[in-house]
């Protein structure tokens, strides 16, 4: 392990640990979110039907919001370098199952376990990491989710990319066991700095106040919109590809434009620190949902010009809101409760998850067309938006 004991708050080592971290985060949102691009190939290689292929990415989705839920009401408890090295290894050595797997159980099962070492990575990294900070905290923060946005941007394209050049066995045996290297520097690199501590906190005190948060109506509000407030982009996802294939791009050019919908998402990333500050967190999100439900209504519009305005807004909205729902959520709650906080309410993406690749694939399948599943879209981003304004008065 690395040595950290001459280390302080915004040191050099401090924006190493972060910059090491924000190459990690990479790698956990990326590929989940890119089923829509892995669907096709793996119904070719493994012979089972995109619906069914649909349930195989909502577990894993289910898992990836899930695990790092429970693992945030537990993780002070915890060292996050072990965790983290734990999820390195288990990565590692799910890059080869691919190859050995031959039935859509298996396929459940692998990407379930993905899902869940992804989801973990992400959790710790984003609690741990502003701890080696006090003055750059939120400039810290920001680098975090900037990885994010860059694995959307990425990885959608370097797995059509792979998958063309060598198949998706092969895809998958690279593209997973470079995340697997990622995570290990992280676990070796990112642990809690030495002046701070795990929690006092046992796991039955936090347990009990979790169960006294969830029947409070801001809560219930506030877990639906935050459900929501994500779901509109796993959703989009499902079809996100056809459609710009639709629309008149090639399968590759259908690809980078989804990813460029993470690329833009980079410039709201990096301002939504510094836009809070200004106009506070909630405003910040509210207009990020805004943004997003504007680029959605643009999909309706058949002529392919109208997606790059689409594409700008969906960036500008997921951006938006993936970097201030935290800040928005530490307004709310007692933020000595952080890791906790984010944990539960990243439990309500995964229950938003569960529904909605197959929700975007059937709504596709059974109308031949693309209407009913960007009015969904646009529903969901609607209500995300309602819940939220009403949970936060």
């Amino acid at each position: 392990m690395t040595d950290t004991r001459g280390a302080t708050p915004d040191s050099r080592y401090s924006w190493f640990v972060a910059v090491v971290g924000a190459v990690a985060m990479v790698f956990t949102f990326g590929t989940p979110l890119s089923y829509g691009i892995l669907r096709a190939p793996l119904s070719d290689a493994f012979g089972v039907p995109v619906i069914e292929l649909s349930v195989v990415f909502s577990v894993m989705l289910f898992t990836f919001f899930i695990g790092s839920g429970l693992i945030g009401v537990v993780a002070a408890r915890l060292p996050a370098r072990g965790i983290v090295l734990v999820c390195a290894v288990t990565t590692g050595l799910l890059a080869p199952t691919i190859l050995l797997v031959d039935s859509i159980v298996g396929l459940l099962v692998v990407f379930a376990v993905l899902g869940l070492a992804l989801g973990t990575v992400f959790v710790v990294l984003a609690s741990v990491i502003p701890r080696w900070f006090d003055e750059r905290r939120g400039a810290a923060t920001g680098l975090i989710f900037v990885g994010n946005g860059l694995g959307l941007f990425v990885l959608p394209p370097l797995w059509q990319y792979a998958i063309d050049a060598v198949g998706i066995e092969r895809a998958f045996l690279s593209i997973v066991g470079v995340s697997a290297v990622t995570f290990l520097a992280a676990g070796v690199v990112c642990g809690r700095p030495t002046w701070t501590g795990t929690s006092a906190s046992t796991l039955g005190e936090i347990g009990g106040w979790v169960r006294g948060l969830v029947w409070t109506r801001r809560f219930q509000l506030l877990f639906v919109g935050m459900a929501l407030a994500f779901a509109w982009y796993q959703l989009l996802a499902a079809y996100a590809v056809d459609l710009f294939a639709a629309r008149g791009l090639t399968e590759a050019a259908a690809s980078t434009a989804f990813g460029l919908i993470g690329g833009v998402s980079i410039i709201s990333r990096i301002g939504g620190g510094y836009a809070a500050d200004r106009i506070g967190a909630r405003r910040g999100f509210l207009i990020s949902l805004a943004c997003a439900a504007a680029g959605v209504a643009l999909l309706f519009a058949p002529q392919l010009p109208m997606l790059a305005p689409a594409i700008f807004l969906l960036g500008m909205g997921l951006g938006g809101s993936a970097t201030l729902y935290i800040p928005l959520l530490l307004s709310v709650y007692d933020p000595e409760k952080d890791t906790a906080i984010v944990g539960i309410f990243n439990v309500a993406g995964g229950v938003g998850a569960l529904a909605m690749p197959p929700l975007g694939a059937a709504s596709v399948a059974y109308t031949n067309g693309y209407v009913l599943a960007v009015a969904l879209t646009l529903g969901v981003t609607l209500v995300a938006i309602w819940a939220v304004v009403a949970g936060t008065r």
